[in-house]
C-alpha cells in the first residue's frame, strides 16, 4: 500500500490559468468558489501553482518512507546486553540458563511427570540456590500447592473446568519483619502439549526467577511483599491460577498483579490489559518502565473476544477481584503453540528489555503507598497508549472525554463558521458540504465492498492464505485495489458530478468533509465510552491545525511546494502514529488468520483491515485528487500492480506456508486417533467406529495436505451424529463452532493401556419432576465431558462450578477436567427437571479420554500418518477414546 501510493504521480495544477479564462462568463454558484481562496469579500484570489510533475513521487516516497523508518526503528527498539550486570541488575545472560533448562524439558503437559515432577523440582532447585544467597533486609517463603476447584467461564463460547491435584509453585519475597500487603508476578511453566513452550511462558518464568534473583540480594528493604506464582496449569484453560486465588492463603494480601503471557516469540513485550479501573496501575507502568510499550486499543480489542485467546488476567480480575497488568510477546506468532516455539529464537536483547520493565515495575509497586489502598483508587478507566516506545501517555478516561468533547467542538464551530460565513449563500453551502460528506462516505462503502469482493474469490477459488508467508502480497492485492477504487471514484465524481466547480474550492470542501467525518465519529465513540477515541482526536486537532497553518494560498513562485509540505508536516502526528498503530495490528492478526478456524474467511478479514487503514490514511488525501491535474499515471500503476498481483496469486505462486528453518510459518493440524462407543438407553452397544479425526486449523482445511496423502481428502469428511452433544466427536474444547470441517479417517481400534472408567453411583428422584444422576469417572489426566439434555428434559444444576450449568454455543453442556500426577476418583452429580414419561431417556452424556503423553499417546498408525505430511505443517497428535451414554 506504502509503495503503491509513493509511486503515484499526481500533477497538481493552478485553479486559475487558462481553464480558470474560459470559467470567466461562469455564475458564482457554477464556479464553485464561494469565498475561498478570497482574503476580503471581493480581493483578489491567491491560487496555487502548479507542483513539477517530476517533484510528486520523490516527495510522496520520501515522506511514507520516513514514516515507514521511523515506525521500523520504534518497533525493534530493543536494548544492547550489557557487557557485565551489576550485582543488583537483571541479567538476561542468567535468565537464558534459566530458559534453557526449563524448555529441555519438554513437553510439560499437566499431568505428566515433565510437568509435575522434573519442571517443579529445577524451579525449587533454583529457588533454594537464591535463597541462600538473599540479602538480610529480606526472607523468602516457598510453598507448594496443590488445589482441586471448578469454575465457569464464557470463553470459547462457554464451559465448565475441573481441575484435581494440579501444581503451583508459590515464591513470597517479603521484609525481614514481614508485609501486610502484596502485589503478584504471575507465569505459567507447563506447555501445550508437543511443544517445548520456549515463549509461552518459559520465558516469563526464567524471567521471574532472574527477577527474584535481583530483588533478593538488593540491600535496599522492600515495603510490601512480592509473590512469584509460577504456576503449572494455565494451558489448561486458566485452572492453575483460579485454584491459588480462590484457595491458598498468601492469595488474601495481594492487592494487584503482573501476568506475564505470549501471543508470539520475542520483540518487544505489549501492554495490552490493566486495571479495571484503576488508573493509578497504569501510572506506575508509565513511571517505572524503562522501555514502554502499551496500548488501550490492544486491550479493548483483545477484551472484544475478536482474538479467541484469554490469559489469566481474567482469572484474578473476575475471581480474586485484584486489577492488574497483562503483558505479552507478540512477534512473530506464527510459531506460538507449535514445535518451533523454542529457546533459541528469543533473543537475549528481548529477555534483557522484558526484564528491566517488570524487574521496575515490580520494585515500584513494592514500594508504593498505594499498593496498599489499592481498592480507594478505582476511579474508572484510563487511556494509555505509547509514543513510538519512547514514552507513555496515560490519563483518566473521564478527562479524554472532556477532550475528546472539546476538540470535536472546536471541529464543528470551525466548519460551522465556514459553511454559514456568507449568510446568503448558507444553505448552498450547506447542500454543497453534505453532499461532499455523503460521497466521502459511499466512495468509502463501495471501497469496502469491492475489495471484499476481491477477497471472497480469492477464497472461493482456492488461494486463500497467498499472502501468509508474504504479507506484501497482500498490500499489493488489496492495498492496490482500495487505492485504486477510491481514486476511481472520486475522480469520476469530479469529472461528471462537479465538472463545472473550481478544483481548488471541491479540494477545500472535501477537507471540510472528512474533517468532519472524524469529528462525528470522535463524538460518537466518545459517547460509547471506548478509550481508544483519542485516535479520532488525533485526526480531528492535527489535520485542523494544518488547515489554519496553511489557511493562506501562495502565489509566489514554489508555493505550492510549500503549501505541499506543510500540510504533510500538518499530518506528519496522526499519519505515523496510525502507521505504527497498523503495524502493531498486523504483527499481532496475521499469524492469527492461521488458527482461526475452517469457519472465517482469513482473506475477507484481512482484506477488511488493509481497507479499513486505507481509508483512514487516505481519508485526508481524498482532496489532493480534487487539486491533481489526472490520476491516470497512479490509476494505470495501481491498477498494474494489482491486476499481476491477482494473476499471480490465482496460478498458485505464492504457497501460504513455509517451512524455512530460519522463520518457519507452519500449518496447523491437529490429529486425533480415535475410538468412538455409542450406547442406547439399556446400555447396549448400538454402534462404533475407530478413525484419525482431522482437523486444520485455518480455512484451507487439508486442500494442501492431500497431494501428499491422497487418502485424506474430502470423501472421507466427518458426518455430525445429530443425536449426540457435540456432534459425537471428541472435542478438547468446545471449539467445534470454529472447525465445522473436519475429516475422519478409518483406522484401527485405540486399545488404551489406562482406559476410562465410567461408573454410574446413584440414580434419586429429587421431586416428582426432579431426577438426580452421580457418577465417577477415572482416567488419564485429560478428559472431556458432554452433556445434552432429552427433549423435554432441563439441566437445572450440578455440582461443578457455582452450581449454574453453562451452556455452550449450539445449547450442549461441556465440561474440561484435568488431574495432576494423580488424583482422586472424579465424582460428580446432575440434577434434571424431566418431564412426567421420558421413555427414551432423560439426558446424552458422554466423556472422552485424552492421552497427551505416555505409553498410550500415540498409536503406530497415527505415527505414520503424521511422518507423512509435509514438512511446512505442524501436527499436534493424540490418542483417545469417546463414549456415550443414555440415561
Amino acid at each position: 500500500m506504502e509503495r503503491s501510493a509513493a509511486t503515484a504521480v499526481w500533477r497538481l495544477r493552478a485553479a486559475g490559468g487558462h481553464r480558470d479564462r474560459d470559467r470567466r462568463h461562469l455564475s458564482p454558484r457554477e464556479d464553485g468558489n464561494c469565498d475561498v481562496g478570497e482574503k476580503k469579500q471581493g480581493g483578489p484570489r491567491r491560487q496555487l501553482l502548479p507542483l513539477p510533475e517530476e517533484w510528486g513521487a520523490p516527495l510522496l516516497l520520501l515522506y511514507l518512507l520516513g514514516l515507514r523508518a521511523l515506525v521500523h526503528v520504534s518497533h525493534r527498539q530493543l536494548l544492547r546486553q550489557p557487557s557485565v550486570a551489576g550485582p543488583y541488575d537483571f541479567s538476561a545472560l542468567r535468565a537464558r540458563g534459566y530458559l534453557d533448562n526449563i524448555t529441555a524439558i519438554w513437553p510439560r503437559t499437566v499431568g505428566s511427570p515433565e510437568n509435575e515432577v522434573l519442571a517443579v523440582n529445577y524451579l525449587l532447585e533454583q529457588i533454594e540456590a537464591i535463597e541462600r544467597e538473599t540479602s538480610h533486609a529480606h526472607k523468602i517463603s516457598v510453598d507448594i500447592q496443590r488445589p482441586t476447584g471448578s469454575f465457569s467461564i464464557d470463553f470459547l463460547g462457554g464451559f465448565t473446568s475441573y481441575y484435581a491435584n494440579i501444581t503451583n509453585v508459590v515464591v513470597k519475597l517479603e521484609p525481614r519483619n514481614g508485609a501486610q500487603h502484596a502485589v503478584l508476578s504471575n507465569c505459567h511453566f507447563d506447555s501445550v502439549p508437543n511443544t517445548p513452550g520456549a515463549s509461552d511462558d518459559a520465558v516469563s518464568c526464567a524471567v521471574m526467577l532472574e527477577i527474584l534473583n535481583t530483588l533478593s540480594k538488593s540491600p535496599e528493604p522492600l515495603q510490601h511483599a512480592v509473590i512469584f506464582l509460577f504456576n503449572g496449569a494455565e494451558e489448561n484453560i486458566l485452572q492453575a491460577s483460579h485454584g491459588f486465588i480462590t484457595q491458598h492463603e498468601w492469595a488474601k494480601s495481594i492487592r494487584a498483579f503482573i501476568n506475564l503471557e505470549a501471543a508470539g516469540v520475542g520483540g518487544k513485550e505489549l501492554v495490552f490489559q490493566t486495571g479495571p479501573e484503576n488508573p493509578w496501575l497504569v501510572q506506575a507502568y508509565v513511571v517505572a518502565a524503562k522501555h514502554p510499550f502499551a496500548s488501550v486499543v490492544a486491550q479493548e480489542i483483545f477484551q472484544s473476544g475478536i482474538i479467541p485467546a484469554d490469559t489469566d488476567f481474567r482469572i484474578y480480575r473476575d475471581f480474586g477481584n485484584v486489577p492488574g497488568i497483562d503483558l505479552a510477546f507478540i512477534e512473530n506468532g506464527y510459531i506460538y503453540h507449535t514445535k518451533y516455539d523454542t529457546s533459541d529464537r528469543i533473543l537475549t536483547d528481548s529477555i534483557q528489555r522484558a526484564g528491566d520493565n517488570i524487574l521496575a515495575v515490580l520494585k515500584y509497586l513494592a514500594t508504593s503507598d498505594q499498593l496498599a489502598k489499592s481498592f480507594e483508587y478505582r476511579h474508572g478507566n484510563v487511556v494509555f497508549f505509547d509514543v513510538f516506545g519512547l514514552f507513555v501517555l496515560a490519563y483518566p478516561a473521564r478527562v479524554g472525554t472532556i477532550m475528546n468533547y472539546i476538540t470535536a467542538a472546536i471541529a464543528f464551530l470551525y466548519l460551522s463558521k465556514k459553511v454559514l460565513q456568507t449568510k446568503t449563500r448558507a444553505v448552498d453551502n450547506l447542500k454543497k458540504f453534505f453532499t461532499a460528506f455523503g460521497l466521502t462516505l459511499l466512495s468509502w462503502l463501495c471501497t469496502l465492498v469491492a475489495v471484499l469482493a476481491v477477497a471472497a474469490f480469492i477464497s472461493v477459488i482456492g488461494r486463500s492464505l497467498s499472502w501468509y508467508t508474504h504479507f506484501y502480497v497482500s498490500v499489493f492485492l488489496y492495498g492496490t485495489a482500495a487505492s485504486a477504487k477510491l481514486i476511481l471514484l472520486h475522480t469520476l465524481i469530479k469529472k461528471f458530478f462537479y465538472k463545472n466547480m473550481n478544483n481548488q474550492y471541491l479540494g477545500e470542501i472535501f477537507f471540510d468533509a472528512s474533517l468532519m467525518i472524524w469529528s462525528v465519529a470522535l463524538a460518537v465513540l466518545t459517547r460509547m465510552g471506548i478509550c481508544s477515541a483519542f485516535i479520532c482526536t488525533l485526526w480531528v486537532a492535527f489535520p485542523l491545525l494544518a488547515k489554519l497553518m496553511i489557511h493562506r494560498e501562495f502565489s509566489q513562485k514554489g508555493a505550492t511546494v510549500k503549501f505541499v509540505m506543510m500540510y504533510m508536516l500538518g499530518m506528519f502526528v496522526p499519519y505515523l502514529y496510525m502507521m505504527y498503530l497498523s503495524w502493531t495490528v498486523f504483527e499481532m492478526f496475521t499469524p492469527i488468520m492461521g488458527r482461526s478456524g475452517s469457519e472465517m474467511l482469513p482473506d475477507v478479514v484481512l482484506a477488511g483491515f488493509i481497507v479499513v487503514f486505507t481509508v483512514i490514511l487516505s481519508s485526508y488525501f481524498i482532496n489532493f485528487i480534487y487539486l491533481v491535474k489526472s490520476t491516470k499515471t497512479t490509476l494505470v500503476t495501481l491498477s498494474a500492480v494489482f491486476v499481476v498481483t491477482l494473476v499471480l496469486v490465482c496460478s498458485g505462486i505464492f504457497f501460504p506456508y513455509s517451512s524455512d528453518a530460519a522463520n518457519p510459518k507452519p500449518m496447523r493440524v491437529f490429529v486425533q486417533h480415535t475410538s468412538r462407543r455409542f450406547h442406547d438407553l439399556d446400555g447396549n452397544l448400538v454402534k462404533s467406529d475407530s478413525g484419525i479425526w482431522i482437523n486444520g486449523f485455518d480455512y484451507n482445511g487439508i486442500s494442501h495436505i492431500t497431494p501428499h496423502v491422497p487418502e485424506v481428502n474430502d470423501t472421507i469428511r466427518t458426518p455430525c451424529e445429530e443425536q449426540a452433544p457435540f456432534c459425537g466427536l471428541p472435542w478438547i474444547l468446545p471449539v467445534h463452532f470454529m472447525f465445522r470441517k473436519n475429516w475422519y479417517l478409518p483406522a484401527p481400534e485405540v486399545i488404551p493401556r489406562r482406559p476410562i472408567h465410567f461408573k454410574v453411583l446413584a440414580k434419586d428422584l429429587m421431586s416428582s419432576n426432579s431426577m438426580r444422576l452421580s457418577f465417577e469417572v477415572t482416567g488419564p489426566s485429560h478428559m472431556s465431558l458432554y452433556v445434552r439434555p432429552r427433549e423435554g428434559s432441563v439441566l437445572s444444576t450440578w455440582s461443578l462450578g457455582d452450581g449454574t450449568p453453562v451452556a455452550s454455543v449450539g445449547g450442549d453442556y461441556f465440561v474440561f477436567y484435568s488431574h495432576g500426577l494423580q488424583a482422586t476418583p472424579w465424582r460428580f452429580w446432575v440434577e434434571l427437571r424431566v418431564p412426567e414419561k421420558h421413555p427414551n431417556g432423560v439426558v446424552s452424556l458422554a466423556v472422552a479420554a485424552h492421552y497427551f503423553f505416555g505409553e498410550d499417546h500415540k498409536s503406530p498408525q497415527l505415527s505414520a500418518l503424521v511422518e507423512r505430511f509435509p514438512n511446512w505443517t505442524f501436527s499436534s497428535g493424540w490418542s483417545s477414546t469417546y463414549d456415550l451414554f443414555v440415561f
